[in-house]
C-alpha cells in the first residue's frame, strides 16, 4: 500500500472524489454541491492506494496556523477494519506535525468515535448533526 498526498483535479483526485462519494455520501442520499469541489484545491489531499486502485483517503484544511482539521476520511467498505484507515491517520498527523501544526480536529461520526479515540483523539464537544448525522468534535494535540 502506497500513502500519498495528491493533487487537485489529477486522475487520482477523480478517485478520491468517487471514494468519497460511494462511502460518505450516497448512503446519505447526498452529493457533492456545486463547487464544493472547487474550494477544496488549497487543502492536502491524502490517498492510500495499492497499485492504480484508492483504498482510503482523506484531506487536511488549515483551520488557523495552530489547528488543522481532518474532513472526508473514508475508506472501501470491504476493507474497513484492516488497519488502512490507522495508516491514512498516521501519514495525515504525521504530515500535520511536519507542517507545524501543534493539534488535529475534526467532526467524527458518532459510530467512529472508538476508531479516533484509539488512535489518541479526545471528544471535545457535545454531539450535533452534520450531514443528517450525530457527530461530535475530536482533537489530539500534535507532539
Amino acid at each position: 500500500m502506497a500513502l500519498k498526498i495528491i493533487d487537485h483535479g489529477s486522475k487520482e483526485y477523480q478517485q478520491m472524489v468517487k471514494l468519497r462519494e460511494d462511502v460518505l455520501r450516497k448512503p446519505l442520499g447526498l452529493g457533492f454541491a456545486p463547487g464544493e469541489l472547487e474550494g477544496e484545491k488549497d487543502n492536502m489531499l491524502i490517498a492510500a492506494f495499492e497499485d492504480e486502485t484508492i483504498l482510503g483517503c482523506c484531506m487536511l484544511v488549515e483551520e488557523n496556523p495552530q489547528i488543522v482539521r481532518l474532513r472526508q476520511m473514508a475508506v472501501l467498505n470491504d476493507l474497513q477494519g484492516k488497519g488502512i484507515g490507522r495508516a491514512i491517520m498516521n501519514f495525515a498527523e504525521n504530515l500535520a506535525r511536519d507542517r507545524g501544526y501543534k493539534t488535529l480536529s475534526m467532526h467524527a461520526r458518532k459510530n467512529a468515535i472508538g476508531f479516533y479515540e484509539k488512535m489518541g483523539y479526545k471528544v471535545a464537544s457535545d454531539p450535533f448533526t452534520e450531514v443528517t448525522l450525530p457527530h461530535v468534535v475530536m482533537e489530539k494535540k500534535l507532539r
